[in-house]
């Protein structure tokens, strides 16, 4: 889905179930670090490190790109719930048969996808 457009990669990746504050901590935790170890790595005080964990505050995406490298995650993994940008069970076997099509029909289903997408979005918006 690399082609898409940035509205189009808005709709889809619209982070609704977004646990960042507590994803950050546990991540943190995880590696043994104290907020104050992970601050002075990423080079914040470590106060504004705890308000990004009890989510006072969200860090900027320079400051999110620093955390990531520092604590050795993608920003995916450090953003996202583990199983919300996945399809659901009953579409996994189908997307995984994708693998087995040719370049060509690949790009027709993504842009058949792209395409419900945007009718569902403006059906669901009211447009």
């Amino acid at each position: 889905m690399q082609d898409l457009t940035p509205t189009m990669r808005a709709i889809i990746y619209h982070p609704t179930a977004m646990a960042f504050p507590e994803q950050l901590e546990a991540a943190r935790k995880a590696r043994r670090l104290t907020a104050v170890q992970l601050a002075e790595m990423v080079g914040i005080h470590y106060t504004q490190l705890r308000r990004y964990e009890t989510g006072a505050n969200q860090p900027t995406l320079d400051i999110l790109r620093k955390l990531a490298v520092a604590l050795n995650l993608s920003l995916d993994e450090l953003a996202f719930s583990p199983n919300e940008r996945v399809p659901g069970d009953d579409l996994r076997p189908l997307l995984a048969a994708l693998n087995d099509f040719s370049a060509d029909e690949r790009h027709v289903i993504r842009e058949m996808i792209e395409g419900l997408i945007l009718k569902h979005t403006a059906r669901k918006f009211g447009a």
